[in-house]
């Protein structure tokens, strides 16, 4: 821990910024090298300022603070739970007549049956979460490691690796509607339903499996709920010391090293190959930039098209990783409806409080953060239709029209459509000066094909649910 540098804001941060956000460029190129890994300087969240000072002033914030000194209170008060709850979950704790966990058993007993259905994609992220205590990103990465005998082949150390997921998650705002633990948690999931995917499964390394589970676990970690160009125009400190450029991943992949060493979980391995897992972290963190988009989607369309991905190559493995990792960041309309419009919901709720602040602090309202202008629906499609559907096409076409793919892709057109119908209904209602603008009621074919969808009918006989492998 003597050696650990913890970046403070001032002086020291403004005159390293230059050589900071020239380590983030060479990073995403693939040009750090294992001697500029080793003078990383990493983050904690003590080390980074609130948005403004003035916002904390507010009674609302002073709430959130409290409320947030109340949660943490509360997952301390509960962490003897989680201990036997990641024990029975391995299988530790028998089940006794006498036990004193009667009530804790019941529902970690249905946190184990989700756990064995964790591969299929119709997995309820939500209600996984509420069985765990809130502990669902801790609970899912164990179990996931345990899966794929990580623990063992890395020689982790329980008490280490239990001690970074808790700072992981606890360093996840939970004031957040959208960029919480539990979206760490779903990309964590659907990471993995992507690391089984055939055409991949059987090419990826343990480091791979490693690196792709620790970097969707930790990809958002201390998101602070507003996004890049709130910080530029608010002069924040992170968007100075990275020069604007991936301000929150940098900041994201940063402080993911941080809580690493100061975890020591990886404090065993030789030095060279800990500083190299640490740049493959980063260059994964750092892909889910969505300024980035075009710049992955267009290599990636040219692999697929000249037919050279190699998948026996590292660094091709590594490429795809990255494009698994920002497919499942942005998978939420390829879920079920359920799920999917509840995700949405969550991320527009985010941008129309960003929306508020800037209009509170007379700042330029910023693209989708305007609640009066911009619709929850209006929002998914243009998201649906600029964002996801590119990317997820292209996928589709990389796992061969995989079982998973098919299903994705038929909720990704029949959300869109759905969309597309609540956005009518809107513009409808307003027209006629109507004061609702509920969805509106299906027509007898459509709702046959909302009962075949939650029956498992996926686009092209691709089934969903626990159909899938």
């Amino acid at each position: 821990m003597s050696c650990l540098m913890v970046e403070r804001c001032g002086a020291v941060a403004f005159k390293r910024s230059e050589q900071n956000a020239t380590q983030v460029r060479m990073l995403a190129d693939g040009r750090l090298s294992a001697g500029h890994a080793g003078v990383l300087l990493v983050e904690r969240r003590g080390s980074y300022p609130l948005i403004d000072l003035r916002i904390l002033k507010t009674s609302a914030q002073q709430g959130e603070v409290e409320s947030g000194t109340r949660r943490k209170v509360k997952r301390l008060l509960s962490f003897q739970r989680y201990c036997h709850a990641s024990r029975l979950l391995r299988g530790l704790v028998p089940h006794t007549p006498g036990s004193l966990h009667l009530l804790d058993d019941d529902y970690l007993g249905q946190a184990a049956h989700m756990l064995s259905k964790v591969g299929t994609w119709n997995f309820d992220i939500f209600l996984f979460d509420r069985l765990t205590n809130g502990n669902s990103l801790v609970t899912l990465m164990c179990h996931l490691f345990n899966v794929y005998g990580l623990i063992h082949h890395f020689e982790l150390d329980m008490v280490k690796l239990h001690r970074f997921l808790g700072m992981v998650q606890e360093d996840y705002h939970s004031q957040n509607p959208y960029h919480n633990a539990v979206h760490a948690a779903d990309v964590t999931q659907a990471m993995y339903c992507y690391l089984k995917e055939p055409k991949l499964a059987e090419q990826l390394s343990p480091l791979d499996i490693f690196l792709g589970l620790m970097a969707a676990a930790a990809h958002d970690v201390d998101h602070p709920g507003v996004n890049q160009p709130f910080l530029i125009k608010t002069r924040h400190h992170l968007a100075s010391l990275y020069q604007n450029t991936s301000v929150l991943e940098s900041h994201h992949w940063r402080s993911t090293v941080g809580m690493l060493r100061e975890s020591g979980l990886l404090s065993h391995l030789p030095l060279d190959m800990s500083q190299d897992m640490e740049q493959q972290l980063g260059s994964l963190i750092l892909a889910t930039d969505i300024s980035r988009q075009n710049e992955f989607l267009s290599t990636f369309r040219e692999h697929l098209d000249n037919q050279d991905l190699d998948l026996q190559l590292a660094s091709h493995r590594h490429f795809i990783l990255q494009i698994a990792l920002k497919c499942a960041d942005v998978c939420n309309p390829c879920r079920v409806w359920e799920l999917s419009r509840q995700w949405s919901e969550r991320v527009c709720e985010e941008f129309y409080r960003q929306g508020d602040l800037e209009r509170k602090f007379d700042l330029e309202i910023s693209p989708l953060c305007n609640q009066q202008a911009d619709s929850v629906p209006v929002i998914q499609i243009g998201f649906i239709s600029y964002i996801v559907e590119p990317l997820f096409e292209e996928w589709h076409r990389f796992t061969e029209s995989s079982l998973l793919s098919q299903t994705m892709m038929g909720h990704l057109h029949r959300n869109k459509a759905r969309w597309s119908r609540l956005r009518y209904a809107r513009t409808h209602s307003e027209t006629h000066t109507h004061s609702h603008a509920e969805e509106p009621e299906l027509e007898p074919e459509e709702e046959e094909d909302e009962e075949e969808e939650e029956e498992g009918g996926g686009e092209g006989g691709g089934g969903e649910g626990d159909d899938i492998p």
